[in-house]
């Protein structure tokens, strides 16, 4: 097999989405621990569950939803537990299943924390982008998203990470 090696412009735009991925990351994390004393992940699993029917999600759905493994959410959703902000409980009808739950002081906090979250990503993101870049942003995103998860998730097995057992 032969390698296939990233052209000139290929090699612009991979370094080019390295640094502002990595950047914005930091940029949004730094912004949310001084203002909420919580990472991003934290301030995304309150938000993915306050999106959620009744404020309660499946653990496997959440860390599908966010893209990360089942290690990693769970440590998250402890955490939060810990503080209150999130409840654990176990599923009726699938004793293997562990449904994780927005509680209202979790809503509280994320209530605090969103409008100050949401100024950041407005100011690091959308406010440099005309609106035709930002709907070539989500077709972009969009496309890399589909083509890695593949249009039948179910068919990409243990490589998609919230099917993983570790980081």
């Amino acid at each position: 097999m032969t390698t296939r090696w990233l052209s000139p412009a290929e090699q612009r735009a991979w370094r080019a989405y390295i640094a502002a991925a990595s950047l914005l990351e930091d940029t949004i994390d730094r912004q949310l621990q001084a203002e909420t004393g919580m990472p991003h992940l934290y301030y995304s699993i309150l938000a993915m569950l306050s999106e959620a029917p009744d404020r309660r999600l499946r653990m496997t759905d959440l860390a599908e939803t966010l893209k990360i493994t089942r290690s990693r959410l769970t440590y998250g959703v402890t955490r939060l537990a810990n503080d209150g902000l999130v409840r654990r409980e176990g599923c009726h009808s699938d004793k293997r299943t562990q449904i994780a739950v927005l509680t209202d002081e979790g809503t509280a906090v994320l209530e605090r924390a969103a409008p100050g979250h949401a100024e950041q990503v407005m100011t690091a993101v959308f406010d440099r982008l005309t609106p035709e870049q930002v709907g070539q942003l989500e077709e972009i995103c969009g496309a890399i998203t589909r083509g890695i998860q593949g249009e039948d998730p179910a068919a990409c097995g243990e490589d998609l990470p919230w099917r993983r057992r570790s980081s």
